[in-house]
This record gives structure tokens, sequence and C-alpha cells, in this order.
């Protein structure tokens, strides 16, 4: 597989968004941001197949739609223009939006199989990540998005994102991609207004930490950061760094269907040791059982060693009042199953 890059562009929000030259947009983080400023940029492809477009059709007409949609949305979307920024004098990072700050945006293209790439089956993790680019951070700054728009001619392309997940969670993720669509789809260029549920809420007031926990989730990250890379009360934006991939890694993508699920809720019930203990067996759950237990039987070793299970889940409307199903940012908290079960409890025949 060869790559190559033939453009790298800024692509600015267009005029009229709230922002002018005159000042600039400070969103300050939130508790539910803070615990993300350590974690890896969070990333993702999308693939779109496209086998009757050429090249030069490509470049000359869906490219500069993509663009000039990308444009449009990104008024909205303001703050995956800017940059995050930690200030000495400042308790925690903010999100700044200055004047003709821009998301990057690299066009490249490629002689691989977009079949196999796009497809469930097992694909070589190196040749994914590089249709996704580069997120610039530093010690006190870190760009909010990239973007890569990658050619497979003849084939299709895809779109890597690249994006800090300090300043959002995967919901608003794949809000801006929907608005992005809605945007690039329609028929002419005329601006219009996003529907509601794809526009953003960027108001961070709603979040009220009556409890200090911005304090305790900012000491969390410095500790988290306390691995001789920074001293003292230093703010550093570096994220842990990531566990080393071989070249051999591989994704796959398993696929659970309705029927499946059906049957394996059955099975947990018939199986069940007592018929009139009330079982909640919602997809998620099974699902969620089903994986952690083929997970734990593949990986084998000691019976007695402790197995956890760690998920997201979203606060949206669990928060009194509830925010916005736009609201922009993370607003997730990890829960699940933590030192209570071993390996053990899933090897025989009760195991789910």
């Amino acid at each position: 597989m060869t790559i190559h890059v033939v453009e790298v562009s800024r692509v600015t929000p267009a005029p009229d968004s709230v922002l002018n030259s005159a000042n600039l947009l400070a969103i300050p983080l939130t508790f539910f941001d803070l615990p993300w400023l350590v974690i890896n940029p969070a990333k993702r492809v999308f693939f779109y197949r496209l086998t009757e477009s050429t090249r030069e059709h490509f470049r000359s007409s869906i490219l500069p739609k993509l663009k000039l949609s990308l444009s449009l949305v990104l008024r909205n979307y303001l703050p995956l223009s800017g940059r995050l920024i930690s200030h000495p004098n400042e308790p925690k990072p903010s999100i700044v939006v200055s004047p003709n700050d821009a998301v990057s945006l690299t066009i490249a293209e490629t002689d691989a199989d977009f079949s196999l790439l796009s497809s469930y089956g097992q694909r070589t993790a190196w040749e994914l990540h590089t249709l996704i680019p580069e997120l610039p951070v530093s010690d006190d700054s870190a760009t909010v998005l990239s973007l890569q728009i990658t050619l497979f001619p003849g084939q299709g392309f895809s779109i890597g994102v690249a994006a800090h997940h300090a300043v959002l969670d995967g919901k608003t993720s794949t809000m801006f991609v929907k608005a992005w669509a809605h945007t690039c789809k329609r028929e002419n260029t005329v601006v219009a207004p996003l529907p509601e549920t794809l526009t953003p809420s960027l108001d961070r007031s709603l979040i009220k930490d009556t409890t200090g926990l911005d304090e305790q989730m900012l000491k969390i990250v410095r500790s988290l950061n306390d691995g001789g890379r920074i001293a003292g009360s230093r703010r550093n934006l570096s994220s842990i760094p990531a566990w080393e991939r071989g070249d051999d890694g591989v994704f796959a993508t398993l696929v659970l269907s309705r029927g499946d699920v059906e049957k394996l809720r059955e099975r947990v019930k018939n199986e069940s040791p007592d018929p009139s203990e009330l079982l909640h067996l919602s997809t998620l759950v099974v699902a969620y059982a089903y994986v952690w237990t083929c997970l734990v039987k593949a990986r084998g070793g000691d019976m007695e060693r402790p197995v956890s299970l760690l998920f997201v889940a979203d606060f949206r409307e669990r928060l009194d009042p509830p925010l916005p199903a736009t609201y922009f940012g993370n607003c997730m908290f990890p829960a699940g199953c933590f030192n209570s079960k071993t390996a053990g409890d899933f090897s025989g025949e009760g195991g789910r």
C-alpha cells in the first residue's frame, strides 16, 4: 500500500459566524472534559464507495463541495477550528478560537484495496492509520480537529477524523459529521440553518460544579501526568504515550444481528439457575455480557485473576436539569464492573 499526499489546506469557518475579527471565543472545560486531557486523540474513518467517478471528476466536483460544506458547517461548530490552550495563570485549559483559525484538511490518494479496508474482515491496523491525519499537540497548545480525505481511484474515498477528546465526545463528533453530510448533500450553496437536532449547544454554564469536581478532576489529570514529564503545577496537554502497536496488528468488525441477540437472550433465560430471577436483558446488556465472556475465555490464563468491564455512559439526560441532546462537549462518565469477578466466573457453564 502506498499513499500520496496531494494537498494540505486550511478550511476556515464561513463568514457570518459569531466570531469576528475583533474578538476571541473562549470556552472553558468542564469536569466532564478534564479527564480526557491525557487520552490520545479519538480517531475515526468513514468510507464512501464511489466507483463511477473519475479522479478528475472527484477533484473538480466532489472535493470542492466537501470543502465548501465543511466551511459552512464550521460556522456552527466553531470550537473545532480552534485550539486547546493551557495558560500558566489559569487553573485549567480552555478552548480558544481566534480570528482566521481553521481546520487542517489533508487530501491524499492511495492504491490500497478499498473493499478490504472498508469490510468487516481483518484489516491491517497500520493501513487504516494512514487514512487518519496527525493531530498536533504540544505542552501548552493542542489542535482540536484534523481531517483527511483520501481518494481510492475508481473505488471510493474515505474521510479520516482525528479529534482531541477533551473537547468533544463520540456523540458530539457524530453530530458534527452528520451536520457536514447534511450540508454537503444540499443541491445548492444557499446558506440555510441546520436542523435543530444537528445544531450544537455551546452553553457551558448549563453544567454546574457544586461539589468541586473541577479541582478533583484536575488532581487526577496531574497525577496521571506525573510520570516525570511535568513538574509542580505546570500544565501539560500531551497525552499519555499510547500502547505501541506492532505491524501485525489487525482490526476486525464483529456483527451481532437481531436474531443473534434473541438467541442469546433465550439461552440466558433457559440456563438461569433461578427461573424466578428477574433479569434485565436489554440488547446492550446481552451484547456486553457476550463480548466480555468471549474476551475472558479467549485470553485464558490464571482463572483467579480479576477481570473488569469498563464503558462510558452519556449523562446528558441524567443531570438535573437535563442538558440539551445537542450539548457540545464531553458528557460521559465511566461505569462498569470492577474487581468483583474473576476469570473463573466466565469459564464454566454458568459464565454469561
